[in-house]
């Protein structure tokens, strides 16, 4: 049983953040990417929640710059981060300038992490308290 086996036993560690409003608590995978960890390393803040169509966004504490994937069209629930605002924006649906029925955010983003559950941030109201923290 040597060192090798058992670090190839463990479980790798995920980053998770926790999204919290009202009676609600979402998480998003976070991805190994400069942006995801700029927010977890940012956790805990607050913001208010912004709807617009079917995306909630959040102001954040972090600012990023467009990576190279940066996307404007992605699928529901897909964590993207908005750095013309630098804010977090979670789709769950259309938006008002989607053309099909994927989300298609105000700009391109950086793509973040994976929301688990996309459909309950339709339970969040515009201006509603957000905790974010690590998971």
């Amino acid at each position: 049983q040597g060192r090798h086996q058992i670090a190839l036993e463990r479980e790798p560690r995920r980053m998770k953040l926790r999204i919290s409003a009202g009676g609600a608590s979402f998480e998003v995978v976070l991805r190994e990417k400069p942006t995801a960890k700029a927010l977890l390393e940012a956790v805990p803040f607050d913001s208010r929640a912004q709807t617009w169509g079917e995306e909630e966004y959040l102001s954040t504490p972090v600012s990023a710059q467009l990576e190279a994937e940066g996307r404007q069209i992605d699928e529901r629930g897909t964590g993207c981060f908005w750095t013309e605002d630098a804010a977090l924006a979670l789709p769950y649906g259309r938006t008002p300038i989607s053309t099909d029925e994927r989300p298609k955010l105000a700009a391109r983003c950086n793509v973040v992490g994976r929301l688990e559950n996309p459909a309950d941030l339709a339970k969040i109201r515009s201006g509603e308290k957000i905790a974010v923290s690590r998971a």
